[in-house]
């Protein structure tokens, strides 16, 4: 058996060798299908016997359907400017092979891509039915490209799903799936995706997928694989999976547009996969890539929205973004402050330019897009150096318009106009008015309780910040927090900060967890100690405080029974009797590293809100920072930096 197949490879190559120089490609084709065929018949075979002549074999197997040479009629579908003249061809003495037809096809679908009022009549010419149906006769003869095309243009024809040659088609292009190359299957991912699922053609596009998947090591440049993430990454997690991984390899290959749509594709679908963005930022910081306008607008947008931090990145930006702030529109401005607002980068030239922007253009600029230049702010806590001139445009914009505007989109300007402390007592009772907010109190989902909690400290500005407002306010029971989820995870320094302040109070029952005021602001981190003015707290003693408690002392440093106390600051108040004379208050607040804006010890406005509210409700206030509770490595060191921070917070209330 063995000799018997080694005798017919010799011969079929010897054979090969000799009829090769004469052979045109599509017979040499032919010729290597056929000798496979010959190779695997004689393998199985018992009784093979040697072959006649290979010119024999080749003329009896006709593997590849030749493609004919270029005709008068193919100039003809190429130089048609209408579609009645490619449909005159149907009843020309043309003769059309098995791919004339699809090519009308294709050109028709090119002509009526931006005249879809056309498309109807077209389906009812009886000449484009019998096109159709030549088509879906011959479809086993169309070439791959052909093919691919052809389903593309039958989609933009807007055939009806229920079609048999549409569906004849997209049967045919399923069975051929497995010998396409790669960039037809990707030709299909770019041009028919969307096609596909909404004229349900489910199976086909599941094959698709899979086939883009399992062979997507034949990628090998860098626009396959950005088309191909752009159009149906978002559709499989594992072929999106793939092609990150194919990005990292060809990522030197990518040009600056590559590269944004890399971006652009990753933030669409929030794919935070930092390996593929820590290197995209490398080549962008490496790289001189010359950036247009509409790049680095982009590039803002995604890394903002991923809320990817790469410092040198942020500042390429910022600084090109400066260079053509000349050139920007006002929605371009709005869209830049907002995607830096999210990526927590404040660089204040950059923003000046903004506010200036603004200012220049204050007769054409449109309301949402000074809501968003106002929102970016105050997260910011940006304060713009022409400070009276803005805020007069910002409200001479909302006098007339704020009812206007989507009910949380009006919570949302005022609470920005708290936080940059700007905000106006008619601009507090339009938020707080009851016929305004009833709906966020009774609201279930996420954003109205959102929402509600804005509520809560614009309502605690007007009572803490605005002492000649006189209403309305928020009834008592909206007061009331909710406490946070029971299985909320602690942080690090969250739990080590407890942790300190529990050995140094020595008794959790001196204190009360989870201290929940009136204002909005559940105090994660709140100590409350009544502190007398001639107390002051000696080295080596326990200072009386608890993370997230009350704790109560009397002149001499002993504790007093929390709850016997009057606490106006709680969302529900407890005790009657009022607290000793020149009794302090004082709250420890822990400030976390996503509380500060990007490379920066400047609290984003949210925080500095927050701690005004404290200062006001009468607090002293005990700041523990994540950067500096870092630096502490024992036990001993991080009782002395909190013992060490009250003696200075009530220190400076003594001075004053």
């Amino acid at each position: 058996m063995a000799a018997r197949l080694v005798k017919q490879c010799t011969y079929l190559l010897r054979e090969a060798t000799r009829l090769s120089p004469a052979m045109a490609p599509v017979s040499r084709l032919r010729l290597a299908r056929t000798a496979h065929k010959t190779l695997t018949f004689s393998a199985i075979s018992h009784s093979s016997h040697s072959p006649g002549s290979l010119t024999e074999l080749v003329e009896k197997d006709q593997v590849f359907t030749p493609y004919p040479e270029r005709q008068e009629i193919d100039r003809l579908i190429e130089k048609a400017t209408s579609p009645q003249e490619l449909l005159e061809l149907v009843d020309g003495d043309q003769s059309l092979h098995h791919n004339h037809a699809a090519l009308i096809l294709i050109r028709l679908s090119h002509l009526l891509s931006e005249k879809p009022e056309d498309k109807a009549l077209l389906i009812q010419d009886i000449r484009f039915q019998q096109l159709l149906h030549l088509v879906s006769s011959q479809i086993t003869t169309v070439w791959h490209g052909t093919l691919v095309k052809l389903l593309r243009s039958l989609y933009i024809l807007a055939l009806p799903r229920t079609s048999k040659e549409l569906q004849s088609v997209e049967q045919e292009v399923r069975w051929r799936l497995r010998r396409l190359k790669y960039k037809h299957l990707v030709f299909l991912a770019e041009s028919c995706t969307a096609s596909m699922q909404e004229q349900h053609s489910k199976d086909l596009l599941a094959e698709l997928l899979v086939h883009l998947e399992r062979r997507w090591t034949e990628i090998e440049d860098g626009r396959t694989v950005v088309a191909i993430m752009m159009k149906a990454g978002h559709l499989s997690e594992s072929l999106m999976n793939r092609l990150e991984d194919k990005c990292l390899e060809l990522v030197e290959q990518f040009g600056p547009d590559e590269l944004r749509k890399v971006l652009v594709t990753l933030a669409a679908q929030s794919r935070r996969s930092v390996p593929l963005l820590r290197a995209i930022s490398y080549h962008l910081v490496q790289k001189p890539l010359p950036l247009t306008k509409g790049m680095l607008l982009d590039l803002a947008y995604a890394y903002g929205k991923l809320s990817f931090h790469q410092t040198q990145v942020s500042q390429r930006l910022a600084a090109d973004l400066l260079s053509l702030m000349p050139n920007l529109t006002s929605g371009e401005v709005a869209r830049c402050a907002k995607s830096f607002a999210f990526l927590k980068w404040l660089n204040l030239p950059l923003f000046e330019a903004f506010a200036q922007h603004i200012l220049d253009r204050a007769q054409n600029v449109t309301l949402p897009h000074l809501c968003s230049m106002l929102l970016a702010f105050a997260r910011l806590n940006f304060h713009p150096e022409k400070e009276d001139q803005f805020f007069n445009l910002v409200h001479e914009k909302l006098e007339s318009a704020l009812a206007s505007l989507e009910p949380t989109l009006q919570v949302d300007l005022v609470w920005a106009l708290c936080v940059l402390q700007q905000v106006r007592e008619v601009e507090l009772q339009a938020v707080l008015h009851p016929g305004f907010h009833t709906r966020f109190l009774e609201g279930k989902c996420l954003k109205d309780q959102s929402t509600l909690q804005k509520l809560l400290h614009i309502n605690a500005t007007a009572l803490l910040e605005h002492p000649n407002y006189k209403g309305p306010l928020l009834p008592a029971s909206a007061l009331t927090s909710k406490p946070s989820a029971p299985d909320k995870k602690m942080t690090p320094l969250q739990k080590e900060l407890q942790e300190t302040l529990k050995v140094l109070l020595g008794s959790s029952e001196r204190g009360c967890l989870d201290v929940a005021t009136r204002y909005g602001w559940v105090l994660g981190m709140v100590s409350e100690g009544v502190v007398s003015e001639e107390v002051t707290v000696p080295a080596g003693s326990h200072p009386h405080f608890l993370p997230d408690a009350e704790v109560l002392l009397d002149a001499d440093g002993q504790f007093l029974p929390l709850r016997d106390f009057v606490a106006p600051h709680l969302a529900q108040p407890v005790g009657s009797q009022p607290l000793p004379l020149g009794a302090k208050r004082v709250a420890f607040l822990r400030w976390e590293f996503p509380n500060f804006n990007s490379r920066s010890k400047d609290l984003l406005g949210r925080f500095v809100l927050a701690r005004r509210h404290m200062l006001a409700a009468g607090f002293l206030l005990v700041d523990v920072p994540y950067y500096e509770w870092v630096e502490l490595k024992s036990e001993w060191q991080k009782g002395a930096y909190l013992k060490d921070k009250m003696r200075k917070a009530v220190a400076e209330e003594l001075a004053k």
